[in-house]
């Protein structure tokens, strides 16, 4: 369901992203504007892990009280690792809800990144336990959910809930490609995060995919290096 527009303040059309970016000093304008309609729970969604060639796609929904401010939300990707981290500890902390939906590489390779992100979305907003009343997104809306919303271009840089989601988002996948990293130390997912680093090419070329790649993916699908099994486990 697209956004509808409550009052006349309420997320005025006619005014340009680009235009709001220059006017607007602080993340809080699309928030604010919908809190002054009378919409209490507002939720940013946002998603990360399209790029990559191993791993899920993840996304989150964050649902933020209008009285608390985390200092510091902003575009995931203009923080360090470390800051990030801090961050999402704070705002799960902060939180009124979060939500995260996770879509795996077979997943991917089925239904298609594109459609596996808005799937990603659509599970992180049910997965909320207190159902927000309208969702700000980055770039994109979210298909099956009965909630009104509206996609922002640049999102995570214009929009607090949609940062704070962008955050949560990035972090929780870090976390995991960390984990796999264990069990498929060859790739390095630990530093790529599944991105297609030389690194990660060089391993996809000497080990074959493992059971986290995504094979309809063109760098690890033109390889042709499916081992038996397709477990990545090298040479014996």
């Amino acid at each position: 369901m697209l956004f509808t527009v409550r009052c006349g303040r309420c997320l005025r059309t006619g005014v340009s992203t680009a235009r709001r970016k220059r006017e607007v000093p602080d993340l809080f304008r699309f928030e604010r504007e919908l809190w002054a309609c009378g919409v209490r729970w507002v939720a940013g969604c946002d998603e990360v892990g399209v790029g990559p060639l191993a791993g899920p796609v993840v996304a989150a929904a964050v649902v933020m009280s209008p009285t608390v401010d985390v200092a510091g939300v902003r575009d995931s990707k203009t923080l360090t690792a470390r800051q990030r981290e801090e961050l999402a500890r704070r705002i799960e902390a902060a939180a009124v809800s979060i939500g995260v939906g996770v879509v795996d590489a077979t997943e991917i390779d089925r239904m298609n990144v594109l459609r596996a992100t808005l799937e990603a979305m659509r599970r992180a907003v049910s997965a909320l336990h207190v159902k927000p009343d309208f969702l700000l997104v980055d770039a994109r809306t979210v298909p099956g959910v009965a909630i009104p919303q509206r996609a922002i271009v640049d999102g995570d840089a214009l929009s607090y809930s949609i940062a704070a989601a962008s955050i949560v988002a990035k972090v929780r996948r870090d976390a995991m490609m960390r984990q796999w990293h264990e069990q498929y130390p060859q790739y390095g997912f630990d530093r790529n995060m599944g991105y297609g680093t030389r690194e990660h090419l060089q391993a996809l070329a000497r080990f074959g995919p493992c059971p986290l790649h995504r094979r309809s993916f063109a760098p690890v699908r033109q390889l042709g290096l499916f081992p038996s099994g397709g477990n990545g486990g090298g040479p014996g």
